[in-house]
């Protein structure tokens, strides 16, 4: 008596396409069940009720391998779909096994709207590196081409494999957006980047779309002198804490009223709510590390439901301020040191947190988090963090963690 091997199976490759409809995947599969076939590899896409489904076979003897066919083709022709068998060698099949191993990326490609040419430059960058298109998936809901909406959004999501030099393919995914208006994240896919669990915002040009020390001044007279003592800063002639200091000297007077009245009017960055309330409901920690003031991160963090807020505390003696802070001034360095604190509080790892802002002084916590996120940042910032987002408001993020529009609220 002869018994068979698994050296006598018949691997194939089959491919599905046509009108897709219930009941497809149920009917192949049944039938290849009936000849006691194994599935090895299954994958299933479906583009404008066009479906695309893949199966590599193991089927058991080789004499066996036309009547599946057979059966099959018949099927397809029933269900008015066309299929295409591909055969595949052990030793084809062998290699396969063994790249399961290689390293593995997200490319995560996103803007107001997406063209041939933005996903070309992306895909040629792979090619070049020698990388497989393992997936791509579509990550933004639907949007309709009628009338102008400026918040649409648009992102899909490249799966990534193979072995090369990942800072490089970093660098070059990111000059795709030097001339597209597109934003490119890169990251590996990894279980911490599917499990972050901390997230802190710095909130002054990010949260909100102004800066609070600006409004402050103007409400003092002072703006002029803070914006060329800022202007200094910004081209390195005075230090961070001292540039504060002086800045905040201006202010010695005001009457504390004026806080609450711009408290009031902080204008919300595009996509804030939306992002905020999703993480929320997710059960991520959400915080605000600010080089900002804490009476305006804490009128957000009641706001949000936020749980944690670390800035600058304004002092104030008589009903108005003294133009000084209590304690030690937030700036890069205590922004990282707070992050850290942070997720040791709440037994986090720091590979599952995630920091945003936009300022140079948010460059120590951007580098420091698992995920650092420049956003709308000035482009020194903006090169020096490891990803950016400068086309989409604050819920673009959303897309840099895997989650799809249709699985939240518009």
């Amino acid at each position: 008596m002869v018994t068979k091997t698994e050296s006598d199976n018949a691997i194939l490759l089959l491919t599905i396409s046509g009108p897709d409809h219930p009941g497809v995947t149920s009917a192949f599969t049944d039938a290849l069940a009936q000849h006691a076939v194994n599935i090895l590899d299954i994958g299933q896409s479906v583009i404008h009720e066009r479906l695309s489904l893949g199966m590599l076979l193991e089927i058991p003897g080789r004499e066996d391998s036309d009547a599946v066919r057979k059966e099959l083709l018949f099927l397809g022709h029933e269900q008015g779909l066309q299929l295409h068998f591909t055969p595949v060698t052990s030793d084809d099949y062998e290699h396969w096994v063994r790249t399961e191993g290689r390293p593995r990326y997200i490319a995560t490609l996103f803007g107001r709207k997406l063209s041939a040419a933005n996903i070309s430059h992306l895909s040629a960058v792979a090619a070049r590196h020698g990388m497989n298109i393992d997936g791509i998936t579509r990550l933004s809901g639907r949007f309709s081409l009628r009338g102008d909406n400026p918040h649409k959004r648009a992102c899909v999501e490249f799966s990534l494999r193979g072995d090369t030099d990942a800072e490089q393919l970093r660098h070059d995914l990111l000059a795709v957006t030097q001339d597209d208006e597109v934003d490119v994240a890169f990251q590996e896919d990894d279980l911490f980047r599917r499990h972050r669990r901390l997230v802190v915002f710095d909130m002054d040009s990010t949260l909100i779309q102004c800066e609070v020390i600006d409004e402050l001044a103007r409400a003092a007279g002072t703006h002029a002198e803070v914006a060329a003592i800022t202007e200094a800063a910004m081209r390195g002639e005075i230090p961070f804490n001292e540039s504060f200091e002086r800045r905040l000297g201006t202010l010695r007077g005001l009457d504390v009223a004026v806080l609450e009245e711009i408290a009031r009017r902080l204008p919300i960055t595009e996509g804030a709510d939306r992002l905020i309330q999703t993480l929320k409901r997710l059960g991520y920690k959400v915080g605000i590390l600010s080089g900002g003031f804490s009476y305006f991160a804490n009128h957000l963090k009641e706001r949000w439901g936020l749980d944690c807020v670390s800035a600058n505390e304004l002092d104030i003696e008589d009903g108005r301020l003294t133009g000084r802070v209590k304690g030690e001034i937030v700036n890069g360095e205590k922004k990282a040191e707070l992050l850290q604190r942070m997720a040791a509080d709440y037994g986090i790892d720091m590979r599952q947190t995630v920091a945003v802002g936009d300022g140079a002084n948010d460059l120590p916590m951007l580098s420091l988090a698992g995920l650092g996120i420049a956003f709308h940042a000035k482009p020194v910032v903006r090169e020096s963090a490891r990803h950016s987002i400068s086309t989409l408001g604050l819920d673009g993020i959303l897309y840099l963690l895997g989650v799809r529009d249709r699985e939240i609220a518009t």
